[in-house]
């Protein structure tokens, strides 16, 4: 009952956080919250301190006549969307701007954190049933390595997965952040989403990862890892693995319906011998566990002739078979660490492998983190230096493959990694130079 020209009055003293909020209340507040006259206020005092619109009397706002054609002239709402436009990019901008200092040990962004935590970032997924009805998962527990983070969400109230259709993963940033105050969830957000995963025959169409007397781990590409409780039909956890090439672009700059695509690399003029091949790449890896770290390693010189293309693949060897001296030692026991509200455990003979390939330029080439099982070979060690059971582990997508092999020594209680070859896509190589392998 009270007159719109009062709440008007009220809701000029709002800040724009607030003012999106009380526009949620109902649509008379909707329609008077987006009123061009307050908008304007704050575009021009936030944005444009110059640009004298307004003038301030003892407490009073009253608007000068040079204003008047830029609330008359635009439809409702217009000076709110140009407010939040100029915001964000402002916004963006200033994030974007701290992952340029680049890490020369690992070739990606060095203050990925900082600029995590000057976005207010965090990450959400977002579990549809089969009639459109929506579970959000909030509140994980983050774990963040050199080249990537691991989110793990748990819950007790999930929906059964017969009922579940997909998953989807977000980034969330406030609409308009705010350093001085942290990010609340029930203030005006921004979703940017970075994966969804189709959870129909979830058993049938993911990779099993391995096991314990509680749980069984599923992968799904790229990086998604579920665990389902043993003999049961409910998801126990999801753990998704983040590599920090273009994760804050993937979570800020795309949208909540369409994925970031990152804009096709520019390759340098003579910058590749066609018959020479690739030559000059280098390469990070880092095998955990979630919270414990097995093996940690930067390989240089890396190449590939074109005799080596085979199948549609450019081999590269970083650990050869055959060059023992190259051999690495695996640091504890291999396994997947994961916890919930009450039980918590480790899955052996898994492990979460980060894989950052660079080109002769230092450009991340090639980049992923997902978890990666291992499986028992038929084959037994032929090497002389060890002796003992041999294991593969192999990754694919659809820009190259990684196959590893390690022997189980008995006696000492460790792996010993034997060979380490990546297998990339000319399909890549092609779009990547502009060249035909």
């Amino acid at each position: 009952s009270m007159p719109s020209e009062m709440l008007l009055k009220i809701f000029s003293y709002l800040d724009a956080v607030s003012l999106l909020a009380v526009g949620c209340v109902n649509k008379r507040f909707h329609e008077l919250a987006n009123d061009n006259g307050i908008w304007l206020k704050l575009y021009s005092s936030s944005l444009h301190p110059k640009w004298t619109i307004w003038k301030m009397k003892s407490k009073q706002t009253e608007t000068v006549s040079l204003g008047c054609t830029a609330l008359h002239d635009e439809e409702p709402g217009y000076w709110k969307k140009e407010y939040i436009f100029k915001k964000t990019s402002a916004f963006k901008t200033r994030v974007m701007r701290l992952v340029k200092f680049l890490d020369p040990y690992t070739g990606l962004p060095c203050k990925n954190k900082e600029a995590m935590k000057v976005s207010g970032l965090s990450w959400i997924i977002v579990l549809k049933d089969k009639n459109g009805k929506e579970h959000v998962a909030e509140k994980p527990n983050l774990s963040f390595k050199d080249t990537s983070v691991t989110v793990l969400w748990h819950g007790t109230d999930w929906p059964c997965l017969d009922i579940l259709s997909t998953l989807k993963l977000f980034g969330v940033t406030p609409l308009l952040p705010d350093q001085s105050i942290p990010p609340n969830k029930n203030g005006p957000r921004r979703f940017s989403l970075i994966a969804e995963y189709h959870l129909a025959n979830l058993t049938a169409n993911s990779v099993v990862v391995g096991a314990d007397e509680l749980v069984q781990l599923f992968s799904l590409s790229p990086g998604l890892l579920v665990g389902m409780w043993k003999g049961k039909n409910e998801i126990a956890f999801v753990m998704a693995n983040l590599h920090y090439n273009q994760l804050l672009e993937r979570s800020i700059l795309g949208s909540a319906t369409v994925q970031y695509s990152p804009p096709p690399n520019k390759p340098l003029l003579d910058d590749i011998d066609s018959e020479y091949g690739l030559h000059d790449y280098r390469m990070h890896l880092d095998l955990h566990g979630r919270n414990c770290m097995y093996l940690c390693g930067s390989f240089k010189c890396l190449f590939c002739r074109k005799r080596d293309i085979e199948n549609g693949y450019m081999r590269l060897i970083v650990v050869n078979l055959k060059d023992n001296r190259k051999h690495l030692p695996i640091i504890g026991t291999l396994g997947i660490c994961w916890e919930t509200d009450v039980f918590k455990g480790n899955v052996k003979d898994c492990f979460v492998m980060d894989l950052t390939l660079l080109d002769e330029t230092g450009m991340p080439f090639w980049c992923f983190s997902a978890p990666v099982h291992m499986e028992l070979s038929t084959k037994s060690s032929g090497l002389y230096d060890y002796m003992g059971h041999i294991y593969t582990a192999d990754y694919a997508d659809s820009e190259g493959k990684v196959c590893v092999e390690f022997v189980w020594l008995e006696e000492t209680k460790e792996y010993i990694i034997v060979s380490l070859v990546l297998y990339v896509s000319t399909k890549k190589v092609n779009s990547w130079y502009g060249t035909n392998y």
